[in-house]
């Protein structure tokens, strides 16, 4: 423990700095006065024991001074702004795209040429996957860095990353950028100084001598990717030790009991926040601590580092939020919003990975009972922090919704999910979908699904059998899908190619480094000649891009969509109906979505339920007027349609 009163010894460090502390670097040292507290008390949580403790402890505050020096006056404004403002990322008006800049665009400064497509689109929110160093063929699609600070040549220079983040400034378009906290790739300079047999950079990982260690890891670790990379070690020959890669022999896991890695990695999270971004991305929080005889996912010191992180980002760079890509079960993701002293105070947001997953069930089925059994966890989100909604991302789509919740809605778990898989990649008996199974593995059974938004819903079945009466229902089903996500509460997140109906890309089986790999099917290539044809009336491009942007035009001029904890799910008197409510002072907003390929009749009671409701009631998607009727009475929505009544 240390002997000395943590604020007294910030304020002297503080001192060295020559702070104007009544002046214009006020916010910056009452931020740190009042969360220094908060920071000791965390470190000390992960690093009492460790030998360094003191001296390192030092360093991190350091690290945060460092960090809102180097930042811009710019930057520095606009964080004030978004303090104003109270939880920015909560408004109804963001709307976001997650892309990789290579397949979109060939280059950052090309995307930077592109900025009046998102613009007619309606989206305001870049996330661009890993554009940082990584070698070719062992990427992970980018997720194994051998830089984190400097850009890969294959997209640019770091200069064009930042003219890009320049020229989003200038359109108020906000910037999403990934760091993998968990693991580097074994050509980072750390790995390759480990590599050369020096204890320092050894140290930065999970080296043993042996297998001793290494087979009781596995005995409680599960395999990740037990297709392609099976076990959790791999031998490193150059110095013969054993290193821990939980997902492939190329990614090598960070040692966070060690506090210089956690400083190392905290600088870096600050280098991007200095870039302008204004979520940070943190890839696969649940690994980064690992604990011997457990799973090495999810334990309370990843949670401790991520407040830490939270604790430190909030006093020097505040204007940037943070992401948790944590794919895990819904009692478990809500840990991530932070939990006793720490609830909203760890990520600010996370993917609502579970109901993007129940979106799939209930167009698989036609019946929505699973996912509403689901929705007693996923509602207890803490206010003042948000998720982000999507129907599709870059990753596979994962069913790792609990059992229990099947068995609630009376299926047999077990052949629920097999249906699933069987329904996705097409085996199913009359499945109009084209995708394909993921991560299969046979000692369990269990299996993910890969496939883009519009071959999953049939669009690509159709489009090959000319079959326009297909075509469209496929169409409709992209819509609801997408209308389903982006009015539930969060930040909607687009996947590129998504907004005009791009189906599989199969080109990935001629590249060596994708092949074994097909989630890369649904990583589209764009072709920029096929994207002009959102602008011919008609074309299939046309309608799902114009229809896309109408929704997400809607959603700026809603508020009562902002994610202000408002939603409540109406009692399920049509099994096939999803319906929720959001509902401000002002606005009051029924969103509903018939999941069946049938009419589907919705009594009007279930609006009365909520409360006295308006005689009539206004459709934002048909343009219609509806008129209340009695309680014995129905509203039809058609097959796989919806509605957006305000009144």
């Amino acid at each position: 423990m240390y002997t000395f009163g943590v604020h007294e010894h910030t304020n002297a460090l503080l001192k060295e700095h020559q702070f104007d502390v009544a002046g214009k670097d006020n916010p910056f040292y009452t931020r740190l006065l009042a969360n220094t507290s908060a920071i000791f008390n965390l470190y000390l949580q992960l690093y009492e024991h460790h030998p360094a403790a003191e001296s390192l402890f030092d360093e991190l505050i350091k690290v945060i001074i460092k960090a809102y020096k180097q930042r811009t006056d710019v930057l520095k404004e606009k964080d004030l702004k978004k303090l104003e403002q109270e939880h920015w990322f909560l408004s109804n008006e963001i709307n976001g795209m997650s892309l990789y800049v290579d397949r979109f665009c060939n280059n950052l400064e090309t995307l930077a040429t592109r900025l009046d497509y998102f613009e007619k689109l309606g989206v305001n929110f870049l996330h661009l996957m890993p554009v940082f160093e990584s070698p070719a063929n062992e990427s992970d699609g980018g997720y194994a860095v051998s830089d984190f600070r400097k850009v890969d040549e294959r997209f640019g220079t770091l200069a064009d990353l930042e003219q890009l983040q320049k020229e989003m400034r200038k359109r108020n378009m906000y910037l999403m950028l990934d760091i993998v906290l968990n693991h580097t790739s074994h050509k980072h300079e750390w790995a390759v100084k480990a590599k050369q047999g020096e204890k320092k950079y050894q140290d930065y990982f999970y080296f043993y001598n042996d297998r001793s260690l290494p087979d009781q890891y596995d005995k409680s670790m599960p395999e990740i990717f037990p297709e392609s990379s099976p076990g959790n070690f791999s031998y490193i020959k150059e110095c013969n030790k054993w290193v821990m890669t939980v997902f492939h022999h190329y990614q090598w896991d960070l040692n966070y009991t060690n506090p210089l890695v956690f400083i190392e990695m905290l600088d870096t999270i600050f280098f991007y926040a200095n870039l302008g971004v204004d979520v940070l991305r943190i890839d696969a929080p649940a690994f980064i601590w690992k604990q011997l005889g457990t799973t090495c996912q999810n334990l309370p010191q990843a949670h401790t580092l991520l407040r830490l992180i939270k604790q430190c980002v909030q006093v020097a760079t505040p204007g940037m939020a943070l992401l948790g890509e944590a794919i895990v079960a819904p009692k478990e993701i809500m840990k991530y919003f932070g939990t006793d002293n720490f609830i909203a105070r760890e990520c600010d947001f996370a993917y609502n990975a579970t109901h993007m997953a129940l979106q799939w069930d209930m167009l698989a089925t036609g019946d929505t009972k699973v996912m509403l059994a689901a929705q007693h966890e996923i509602l207890k989100k803490p206010y003042g922090t948000s998720w982000i909604t999507y129907t599709r991302c870059h990753d596979d789509i994962g069913l790792g919704y609990d059992d229990a919740m099947i068995e609630q809605a009376g299926y047999n778990a077990y052949a629920h999910r097999k249906f699933l898989k069987d329904y996705y990649s097409g085996a199913h008996p009359g499945s109009p979908a084209a995708g394909a199974l993921f991560s299969s593995n046979p000692k369990t059974g269990d299996a993910r699904i890969s496939g883009s938004l519009a071959s999953l819903c049939g669009l690509e079945k159709a489009l090959n059998e000319n079959n326009q009466q297909a075509i469209d229902l496929s169409i409709q089903k992209i819509l609801l899908m997408q209308a389903h996500s982006f009015f539930l509460g969060g930040l909607p997140m687009l996947f590129y190619g998504d907004e005009l109906g791009y189906t599989n890309d199969y080109s990935y089986l001629n590249d060596e480094g994708k092949s074994y790999d097909n989630r890369w099917m649904h990583r589209p290539i764009i072709n920029w000649e096929k994207n002009k044809r959102i602008d011919q009336q008609g074309t299939t491009e046309e309608i799902i891009f114009s229809s896309t942007k109408r929704l997400l035009s809607f959603r700026k001029q809603l508020p009562a969509v902002a994610d202000h904890s408002n939603l409540v799910w109406l009692t399920p008197h049509n099994t096939h109906i999803a319906g929720y409510v959001r509902e401000t002072n002002s606005q009051r907003l029924f969103c509903l979505f018939n999941f069946s390929n049938e009419d589907a009749y919705l009594t009007w009671y279930a609006f009365k339920e909520k409360g006295s409701v308006a005689a009539e009631l206004f459709d934002h998607w048909s343009g219609k007027t509806f008129t209340v009727g009695n309680d014995h009475e129905f509203l039809i929505l058609p097959p796989y349609g919806f509605m957006l009544l305000e009144g």
